[in-house]
């Protein structure tokens, strides 16, 4: 039970720092270089990473690799960006808290796991805690931004379930490498035909960059992929929604904001579903058997050998 119970706060540590970085991007970060922000996100953190696995993909790797960066940071950061230039950002989270539904979704059809009704009530409770919690005014909502926001969470979903059933033979840090790598060579060239030069770089924004691309990219994804590798793709979507939930609470202690009734109800249902989807990993493991080692009986030699 201890085992599987462990990677629970792991997985944690990438919903929870994720939750730092609107603060991080909004306070250090240039505003008008989206590509360019994602991109410095990506490689360095990749390539770090390469460093310590010192593992290239071989074989269907290459192409899985180029899958699964495209979805999960290429393309996905360069949405999620979008996303943020066109939505208020509470209509962009609540929209992204339906990712855990949707990963349950996936998972059935690409894992054979079968959502229990555990995780469909914490998704449940989740999205409208975060509805709660965040979601005021619809009125600057645009279609495109909501057509970036659903495609982002769509892509995000499914690029995981892929992860978790293609990565079985390959050690975290690796399948981490790759997909970064992969993402920052999508999001580099779109950066210099869209954005130009880069961002004038100083002590604040490498500061900022240092955290996105070290905490929030490099150990927040080894962090999430562990998880995705011991844990069900609902329990991993339902500890996704502690991201919008740390998001607010920093906002309360850094910022001086005040919590409303309101979002103090919505952050009550957020924990209420994570809680529900940990129910369900806990009593997995308390009924797990427990594999006894059978030693087989060790023959005495014949005299005279065989």
């Amino acid at each position: 039970m201890e085992a599987t119970l462990r990677w629970l706060p792991v997985t944690a540590v990438a919903p929870v720092v994720w939750g730092a970085t609107y603060y991080v991007t909004q306070r250090f970060l240039p505003a008008d270089y989206p590509l360019y922000g994602a991109a410095i996100r990506a490689l360095p953190a990749g390539l770090l990473l390469l460093l310590i696995s010192r593992k290239l993909p071989r074989g269907s790797w290459w192409w899985k690799s180029a899958v699964l960066g495209t979805l999960n940071m290429g393309a996905f950061f360069a949405l999620v960006y979008l996303a943020a230039q066109l939505l208020p950002s509470s209509i962009a989270s609540t929209i992204m808290a339906t990712s855990p539904m949707v990963m349950m979704l996936f998972a059935w059809a690409a894992l054979a796991d079968r959502p229990r009704m555990p995780h469909l009530a914490g998704a449940c409770l989740g999205m409208a805690g975060v509805a709660l919690m965040l979601l005021q005014d619809v009125r600057g909502a645009g279609l495109l931004g909501a057509l970036a926001s659903v495609t982002a969470m769509l892509m995000s979903s499914l690029g995981y379930v892929l992860a978790k059933r293609w990565s079985g033979d390959v050690d975290v840090f690796s399948l981490t490498s790759w997909q970064l790598i992969a993402g920052g060579a999508v999001l580099a060239p779109a950066a210099v035909l869209v954005e130009g030069a880069p961002p004038p770089l100083g002590g604040p924004e490498l500061l900022g960059y240092g955290f996105l691309t070290f905490v929030a990219t490099a150990l927040a994804f080894v962090a999430w992929f562990t998880g995705l590798r011991h844990l069900s793709a609902g329990t991993v979507g339902l500890i996704g929604l502690l991201n919008p939930v740390t998001g607010v609470l920093l906002g309360t202690v850094i910022a001086g904001e005040t919590l409303t009734p309101r979002q103090v109800c919505g952050l009550v249902l957020v924990l209420l579903g994570v809680l529900l989807g940990q129910r369900v990993v806990s009593r997995r493991a308390r009924s797990r058997p427990v594999k006894l080692q059978v030693r087989s009986p060790v023959k005495a030699d014949r005299p005279g050998g065989g």
